[in-house]
């Protein structure tokens, strides 16, 4: 059997443990780990350039409409006002009081017998109700008897058509005065109502359905 004589024996154990020495690798591995912290560090760097770039593009599109956006949100702010101005104009004429009805109501209540002197009335800011005073002098035989007849037949007009009503006597008082009613002279009496309502139609009052009978066999 030959012999094999290695002569460079020694140049290679030194040669590879040269290259496994542990500082070499160390050395690689952190060059290595640095290069790609470097590459991150572009990339990110890359980015950033892109995003300031969209931003200062962005920043300049929006100065070009920003006036407009102003005005056109001091517009809206003007229209929002006079909408709402509007609406609380609309439930002012909604809700307001109209005499001429409950003139009109009045004149039906007033007898041949019966003459209205004096009339004021007003709005309550505090609940929206009316309140009326009126004056005036009935005349009959019982002069008494057609003011109070005058009072009632008031008081069934207006809830035909308002809530929460109330005709009540402030003042009742005969007369001396003799007044002259179809040809014939009766005595007169003085009277002064006091009317509060509500000008809110009184709720519609709902009958009972016919009870049903039962038919026997």
């Amino acid at each position: 059997m030959a012999l094999q004589l290695n002569l460079l024996h020694e140049e290679i154990s030194e040669h590879r443990q040269r290259q496994r020495d542990p500082l070499k690798l160390g050395v690689m591995a952190l060059s290595a780990f640095g290069a790609l912290l470097f590459l991150y560090y572009m990339w990110n760097a890359y980015q950033t350039i892109q995003i300031k770039s969209h931003l200062n593009a962005v920043e300049s599109e929006w100065r070009k409409v920003e006036p407009r956006v102003t005005a056109a949100q001091k517009r809206a702010e003007e229209l929002r006002k006079i909408i709402d101005s509007t609406k609380v104009l609309d439930d002012i004429i909604d809700g307001r009081f109209y005499w001429a009805p409950f003139l009109a109501k009045l004149s039906h209540c007033v007898a041949p017998n019966v003459q209205l002197i004096a009339l004021d009335g007003g709005v309550a800011e505090a609940n929206n109700s009316i309140t009326v005073t009126i004056e005036g002098t009935g005349a009959a035989r019982e002069p008494r008897a057609a003011a109070e007849e005058f009072r009632q037949l008031l008081f069934e007009k207006l809830e035909e058509s308002y809530s929460e009503v109330k005709v009540q006597f402030k003042n009742l008082e005969d007369l001396d005065t003799i007044v002259n009613v179809g040809g014939v002279a009766m005595p007169s009496a003085r009277f002064v109502l006091n009317l509060t309502f509500n000008p809110k139609p009184a709720p519609a009052k709902v009958s009972a359905p016919p009870k049903k009978i039962a038919k026997t066999k």
